[in-house]
């Protein structure tokens, strides 16, 4: 089915990788538009009763379905409209859409866009652990190794399965030049110098809920990581070593 954004770009990553400063750099530049977390899965097309008490009738999939739509083919529209309203407001040609969530529903993204490119976001599965912790200390009923755990099982699935180019957090902090000029080629845009200096330009507010809100992204420049823990948790070696972290591993 068509698009009015046939071709968009999504980052997925798990939490805690650096993905809003990888769409602050990206939104710097003069055509990519990266705003902040759209959380598009999350808005859903609902089938309602015609009046209150009839819980049989299906008078919405029936309307649908006489014009080539299901339910979920529906909310894929309302998907791409939201997609192309910020595109369009923004006056750029690119959009690159950057939501948590984005990877664990990669397959409904991929059925809705089957034209979208894909950047996979990696960051140290011990290091990402330790800073939901940090992030998450208000809530100690959450498992921020099991949550960490899902997200790279969610990873190794779509990167099996779709194409893109890999970023490393660690190379995004360390060596951002490079890595940038990678990824503009990937997009097929020329490199601009200026992404680097995110904090020159607009990006939103950083608030808790659309991406990172943390002093570290305010300050507006780029900086190095923080070293990984020390100790790691005897269920992410696994991880750390398939995403080629093997000094992990052994700690």
């Amino acid at each position: 089915m068509r698009r009015l954004i046939p071709d968009p770009v999504f980052v997925l990553s798990p939490p805690r990788s650096g993905s809003t400063l990888l769409r602050s750099v990206l939104d710097s530049h003069s055509r990519i538009h990266a705003p902040h977390e759209l959380h598009l899965t999350l808005l859903a097309v609902e089938e309602r009763s015609w009046a209150a008490g009839e819980h049989s009738d299906r008078y919405a999939s029936i309307a649908l379905g006489e014009i080539g739509l299901t339910l979920a083919e529906a909310e894929h529209l309302l998907w791409d409209r939201v997609l192309h309203h910020e595109l369009t407001r923004s006056g750029k040609q690119l959009i690159v859409n950057k939501t948590t969530d984005n990877v664990l529903n990669w397959r409904r993204i991929a059925e809705c866009w089957p034209g979208a490119r894909y950047l996979f976001l990696f960051r140290n599965p011990a290091h990402i652990a330790d800073s939901l912790a940090r992030a998450w200390a208000h809530r100690p009923d959450i498992d921020t190794v099991a949550r960490t755990k899902m997200f790279v099982t969610a990873m190794d699935a779509a990167r099996a399965a779709l194409p893109g180019h890999d970023i490393r957090y660690e190379d995004l902090t360390a060596r951002p030049e490079t890595t940038v000029r990678a990824l503009c080629e990937f997009l097929g845009v020329p490199w601009e110098p200026d992404m680097l200096e995110y904090g020159r330009f607009d990006h939103g507010t950083y608030v808790r809920g659309i991406g990172d809100w943390s002093d570290t992204i305010r300050s507006g420049v780029i900086q190095p990581p923080r070293p990984a823990p020390v100790a790691v948790s005897e269920e992410l070696r696994s991880a750390c070593a398939a995403w080629g972290y093997p000094e992990q591993a052994t700690r």
